[in-house]
This record gives structure tokens, C-alpha cells and sequence, in this order.
């Protein structure tokens, strides 16, 4: 009962902030991969879906889903709170398809804020693509493009880079693109090719938008490589990483036998960059001791085979734009 009226306490004091004439505040941009945020319905569609599902190996089912969601739910408001605002932005990995995100949206009490969806289904193996929601009181929907990275003249089966741009009340454009590069499952030398193939689509992207004469520009996403990656020499003339100095501090978004990992990342354009800040964020509900090492791990779903109620093996990240000023 005190989480309950704790959590409508929240959602009161944002929605009305949220609603506060003429008042101006930064851009609150949140990138997060929910780690396999499959529904619980077997589609036939892509690997793993199978695998989630109520019959698969992971008895995936509506329970579990819907208990996912409300974690995810939870963890935004906690988000919130700590910001004294709600997300303008929303960039997720790890999306089965758009009914996943209608439901997050519908079963939770982010349905009292006006966020909408853009999502593509992608021709990943796993199934699994990116995705973006926005504040519509804050922005307008401007266009929306796509690109499959190819790999040796062939399109991969990997997450497609996904492309939004959006217009605020005051008619200022911000570019917004979603990224999931390829893993290093095969290891990481014979996959660092798929990974430079994937930057090397995003520069395009990205090379296309300055001659287009957009200056604002927000790469985020799991680019599945640490700052110090030799793709990133790829992007860094278009480009600044806003991860350097928190991967010279020994920061991470993911832990590997009790090392972080940063690999999930802000990548913003050169206006953008001395007015912009990222952080990394360890929400103490979803994290837990890790038995085999010393520190802390966020609370996955699943350890292994078995189910433990988390959302994924990534820390959310988190980048304010302070002079983006969104008048609400």
C-alpha cells in the first residue's frame, strides 16, 4: 500500500508539472535495452520467439510479461522523479514488435502521459529490433527513415538503424537515431567487421543529415564495444562520444564476470556536444549483489534458464541537453 500511494504520489506531482503553462526545461533523452522484451505469443516469427512464449523453454507468459512491464513502468517513474520530469525521449533495444510496446504503455500508468510509439520490424535472427517513443505535447512527428547496415555488399539480418527526426513547439528539429550493432557472439575479432559495417551506416546517415543542414543530432544506443573501439574512429568527424570521460572513471552499462562494460552509449553532434550530459544509472531496485564477484549487477529477467523477475543486464543511460529548451 505505501509503494502504491508512494508511486501515485509521483505520478500526481509529474503530471501536473508536465501540464505547467510556458515553462521551460532541458531535453531529457533515456536509452535503455530491456534485454529480449518479448510478448508472450508465439508468432513464428524470428528465433527466439518460440523460446518466449507460453510453451517455450522459457515459459514465458502473460504473468511474466506484464510483471516485466510494470517494472519497466516503475523504473521510468523512478526516472522521473529523479529528473522532476518525465522523459522527453525514450530509445529501447531489444523490442519484439509494436504490440510489445502498446502494452507497456497501456497496462501501466504510463498511460496518463502522451508518449507514441515509432517502431519497424526488422529482419533480425533473434527477432528483436529498436525502437523510440516521444512526448507528443512536446514534440511533432517530422519524418521517419531506416537503414540496414550491410556487411561485404549484402544487408545483415541484425536490428535496422532507426531514424526520427522531431520538431518541439518553439519549430527546433532534433535528430534521434536508435542503434543495436551487432553482438560479438562468434567472437570479438570475426565480429568487428558487422560492428564497423554498422557504424559506417550510421556515418552515412548521419553525413546525410549535415548536408541536409540539420545540425542537432542524437546517436544513441548498445553499439556492443567499448569507447576505445576502432569503429568509433569511423564516426568521431561527425560525431563527439559523450561516454569518455565515465569509461576513463571505470563506468559501465553492462558487468561480464565482474567487470564493466560501456557499451551502451550517447553519441551527439559538435553543437550538441558542450551543452549535453550523460549518465549512467544504477536503479537500486534492479540492481543486485553479484554472488561471483564482488560489486553489484543489474537484475536480469532471467539467470539463465531460471526466472528472476528483473529487466535486463543493462543499465539505462541517461543524456540532458541543457540549453534544448522544451517549453511545455
Amino acid at each position: 500500500m505505501k509503494s502504491l500511494i508512494c508511486s501515485l504520489f509521483i505520478l500526481t506531482s509529474l503530471s501536473s508539472s508536465a501540464k505547467a503553462p510556458y515553462q521551460s526545461d532541458p531535453l531529457l533523452i533515456l536509452f535503455w535495452n530491456v534485454e529480449n522484451f518479448f510478448d508472450y505469443i508465439d508468432d513464428g516469427t524470428g528465433e527466439s520467439d518460440n523460446e518466449f512464449s507460453s510453451f517455450g523453454i522459457r515459459r514465458w507468459n502473460k504473468r511474466k510479461f506484464y510483471s516485466k512491464c510494470d517494472a519497466i513502468a516503475k523504473s521510468i517513474f523512478w526516472i522521473g522523479e529523479r529528473y522532476d520530469r518525465m522523459p522527453d525521449v525514450i530509445g529501447f533495444a531489444e523490442i519484439e514488435n509494436r504490440r510489445v510496446l502498446y502494452k507497456l504503455l497501456n497496462s501501466t500508468l504510463l498511460r496518463k502521459f502522451d508518449y507514441k510509439v515509432v517502431h519497424f520490424d526488422s529482419n533480425d535472427r533473434r527477432g528483436i529490433d529498436v525502437a523510440l517513443l516521444y512526448r507528443e505535447s512536446v514534440f511533432s512527428k517530422v519524418s521517419v527513415s531506416r537503414k540496414v547496415p550491410e556487411y561485404q555488399g549484402q544487408k545483415m539480418k541484425t536490428r535496422d538503424i532507426l531514424h526520427v527526426c522531431l520538431e518541439d513547439r518553439m519549430g527546433q528539429n532534433i535528430n534521434l537515431i536508435v542503434n543495436h550493432h551487432p553482438s560479438r557472439f562468434g567472437g570479438e575479432r570475426e565480429s568487428a567487421g558487422r560492428r564497423q559495417a554498422a557504424m559506417c551506416s550510421l556515418k552515412y546517415m548521419c553525413d546525410s543529415l549535415v548536408s541536409a543542414g540539420e545540425k542537432s543530432i542524437v546517436a544513441m544506443g548498445d553499439f556492443n564495444d567499448a569507447p576505445d573501439g576502432e569503429q568509433f574512429n569511423i564516426i568521431e568527424e561527425v560525431l563527439v562520444n559523450e561516454t569518455d570521460s565515465l569509461f576513463d572513471e571505470g563506468r559501465g552499462t553492462i558487468r561480464y564476470k565482474g567487470k564493466w562494460d560501456l557499451i551502451d552509449m550517447f553519441l551527439v553532434s559538435e553543437d550538441l556536444a558542450p551543452i549535453s550530459e550523460m549518465e549512467i544509472l544504477e536503479i537500486p531496485f534492479l540492481m543486485v549483489y553479484d554472488r561471483s564477484y564482488p560489486g553489484i549487477k543489474p537484475l536480469r529477467t532471467y539467470s539463465g534458464p531460471r526466472y528472476i523477475g528483473g529487466v535486463s543486464d543493462h543499465c539505462p543511460i541517461v543524456l540532458k541537453i541543457s540549453d534544448f529548451n522544451i517549453i511545455r
